[in-house]
């Protein structure tokens, strides 16, 4: 949703001020939805496609990110490697999953880190607001913190441990032929994806 909101929402906008005939449904969900079960024309997803009736195009990449606050590292120290991380407080959010770990390296064959996390919240913004208080460590999405990266609100922690960066695509259901406003709207949304930093 909040990769929605940021950068989404805006090309829909700037869509219908170039387009003024047309209407726009535009749906925010944090869930994978079914694109024809839905109705949907263009989706945008974050990570490897299990589907493969669906048609891609990437138009960027994240990486996962672990994050602190200056106060909390001042408090408590920086962690130098994936295995310090047991010695901290973390903040998770609610998966489905019911594994309490983070992957690092650039590969499935990377280093898992078991955890028992200090906070379970299941709502991003809510576990950036605890990081940013001092609550201990979270593990965002780099397009998630670009601001507080920035301002110096959180710093980014084990960068050489990170995964590999996640694709953005943006996908349609394979079809015989595209419709003239789904068409206009995915070079659009292209286009602008192209002047958008969304990997840091």
């Amino acid at each position: 949703m909040q990769f929605g909101r940021l950068h989404v929402a805006p090309i829909v906008s700037g869509f219908l001020n170039e387009f003024p005939d047309v209407r726009v449904e535009l749906t925010l969900n944090d869930r994978n939805l079914d694109l024809i079960e839905e109705g949907l024309d263009l989706a945008v997803r974050i990570g490897p496609l299990a589907d493969s009736s669906l048609v891609a195009r990437t138009v960027g990449s994240v990486r996962r990110v672990v994050v602190a606050s200056p106060a909390y590292l001042e408090r408590r120290g920086v962690p130098q490697a994936p295995s310090d991380l047991a010695a901290h407080d973390t903040i998770f959010g609610m998966a489905r999953s019911s594994a309490r770990e983070w992957r690092f390296g650039p590969s499935r064959q990377g280093v898992v880190v078991r955890l028992t996390p200090r906070l379970l919240v299941d709502d991003v913004d809510a576990q950036l607001q605890a990081a940013r208080a001092g609550r201990g460590l979270a593990r965002p999405l780099s397009y998630q913190v670009t601001p507080d990266l920035a301002g110096g609100t959180l710093v980014r922690l084990l960068q050489d441990f990170e995964p590999g960066p996640l694709p953005v695509q943006l996908v349609t259901v394979r079809r015989g032929h595209m419709t003239p406003k789904v068409r206009a709207f995915l070079d659009a949304a292209v286009a602008t994806f192209r002047d958008v930093d969304i990997i840091r």
